[in-house]
This record gives structure tokens, sequence and C-alpha cells, in this order.
């Protein structure tokens, strides 16, 4: 049986419709994405041949400072990435670091050999401190990083929580030390902004970045988003990360035995932040950090599938 004009012309109108919010989904994803930044460690950068085949120039890059690594393997994958073109940023784990003899050794060495101005500030991710520091404030508080003229100076947010942290489950001792590092960015020359773990609800998330402003926190914000990876790579490090209430989106995606064999994309939680985006001028998320957990490559294809990849240069992203 054959549509009527009027039919036709409801279904034209439908199309455009969709088109119009696809495009406009794009767009806002676009806008959401740009100035990206992404983490490696010094095994994983060793497996790229050349970054910039896979990067934008300019990309903010974290190496990740894994217990163990030794200090000349990071140093060298920063020298490498400014000499490639990106800028690095090293991490600075509380916990590893014995005292601040060292934590001067490390900053000169990254600033001799790989020009390092930048740094993610945490904790770490071992249960007990080698030597005299437990958290990132007292390494901020060294006033090592000041000295040495660091530019900019990234710390660690939880969005859902860090049972690391606070462990009777609420989040009094992340939001203290979250307002510690509110007040030490006013009197530091240094930018500062707070990078999270990564999350796969977008509404919690929202709801824990507003949370944030209501208190008078108003670092930028950078969220953490997992790349592509296969499913039951994405649960083995979320539940070893801590990842909370938006496990659960994985596991509702593990019972569809459909999706099981296919690759766990972030399109569903970017799409979600993207359009809040879009509709809230004063969003408090302002940029995303992407963890490549199922491998470099893919995170860039992904990106480039999906015609995210920034065109300028991120140098400059708060």
């Amino acid at each position: 049986m054959g549509l009527d004009t009027a039919s036709l012309w409801e279904a034209a109108m439908g199309l455009l419709t969709f088109r119009k919010r696809d495009t406009t989904r794009t767009g806002a994803l676009n806008a959401l994405v740009q100035g990206y930044s992404i983490e490696v460690m010094p095994r994983t950068a060793a497996q790229i041949a050349d970054f910039s085949a896979l990067l934008p120039a300019g990309t903010r890059v974290y190496i990740a400072h894994i217990d163990g690594t030794p200090i000349n393997d990071m140093v060298a994958t920063a020298a490498r990435l400014r000499a490639e073109g990106f800028e690095p940023m090293p991490h600075f784990p509380a916990r590893s670091i014995p005292n601040a003899a060292t934590l001067a050794d490390w900053i000169a060495r990254y600033q001799g050999e790989a020009d390092i101005r930048q740094g993610l500030i945490l904790a770490g991710g071992i249960p007990a401190p080698r030597g005299d520091f437990h958290c990132a404030m007292q390494l901020l508080d060294t006033g090592l990083f000041d000295k040495a003229g660091f530019e900019r100076l990234h710390v660690a947010g939880h969005p859902e929580g860090s049972r690391d942290i606070d462990p009777d489950g609420s989040d009094a001792n992340v939001m203290a030390a979250l307002r510690w590092k509110q007040a030490f960015s006013e009197r530091t020359a240094a930018q500062m902004a707070i990078v999270t773990q990564f999350a796969f609800d977008a509404g919690p998330v929202i709801g824990w970045a507003d949370r944030l402003r209501a208190e008078g926190i108003t670092l930028p914000i950078h969220i953490g988003v997992a790349g592509p990876a296969k499913l039951q790579t994405l649960v083995k490090f979320a539940i070893a990360c801590g990842v909370g209430p938006s496990l659960k989106v994985l596991q509702r995606r593990a019972r569809d035995v459909t999706k099981l064999v296919l690759p766990f994309t972030p399109d569903g939680f970017l799409g979600d932040l993207a359009q809040a985006a879009a509709r809230r001028p004063d969003f408090p998320i302002q940029s995303v950090h992407f963890f490549p957990l199922g491998g470099i490559k893919s995170n860039a294809a992904w990106l480039a599938e999906h015609g995210l990849a920034p065109q300028t240069d991120t140098r400059g992203t708060p």
C-alpha cells in the first residue's frame, strides 16, 4: 500500500529532524572533546612508533607513574613526547616518593631533560607510603613545584567517591582535600585543574560537578573517560580502580549477549555530557581526559571515526 502525500511529507520532516539532532549531537561532542588529553605509560608508549600519526600536535599526554617504574623510563618517555611535539604531564605519586630530596631530583630531571612544566599530583595507587608522603597535599606543601616554576598542576577527582580515601563510604575526606586544593590554587602562580577517575554514567558525574561548584570549588574539571575496549577489560579496570555506581552501566551491557563480543565505546557517556553542556552555559565540566584502556591506537581510531579529533593546539587548555 502506497503512502499519501501527507505521509511522505511527515516522513521527510522526521528524517530532517533526526539529521538535525544528529548534527547537533556531533557538534556538541566536538565542542566537549576539543582540547582532550590522553594517558600513557612508558611501556605502552614504547609500543607506539610515531605518536604524531595518532594524536594532534600539542596534545597533553599524561604519563602514568605505576609504582616500581624506574624514573629513567618516565623521564625518557617525557623527553620523547616533548621532542615529538606534545605536552607531557607526568604523574607525581606521593606514596611512591620517599622524601623531598627525591621529589626535587625528579623535578630537576624532568625539567632538565624534557622541559617539563606540568604535573599531575596525586596520592598514588599503593596502599602504604614508601616514605614521608601519603597524599598529594603533602607534595604540594613542599613548595618545590612553585620553586621550580611549574605552570600547571593538576589534582585528582573522584566523582563516585574513593574507598581508599574514605573507607566508610562517605566522601568527607575527598571533599576536604578538594577544599584544601582549591585554597592552594589561590596562593600558587600555577594554573590548576581537577582530572577525574573514569566513569560510565553521566548523570551522577554532572551532579558531582555541580555540587563542587555549589561548595565553592571552582577548579576546572577534566572528566575521565574510558576509551574503547572489550567489556571484560573495562569491568576489570573499573573494579580495580574503585569505580562505583556507574559500574551498573557495564553490568547491564554484560547481560545483553548480543553485545558481549563488541567493544564498549564512550559514545553514550560523552553524548550525554555533550548534550548537557550544550544546554548549559554554566556547565562545570571543561574538558575530557581519555584512559585508553583498549589501547592508544583504538582510542585514536575511535576519535578519528567520529570526526572528534581536535584540530588545534591544546597547550592552552585550562
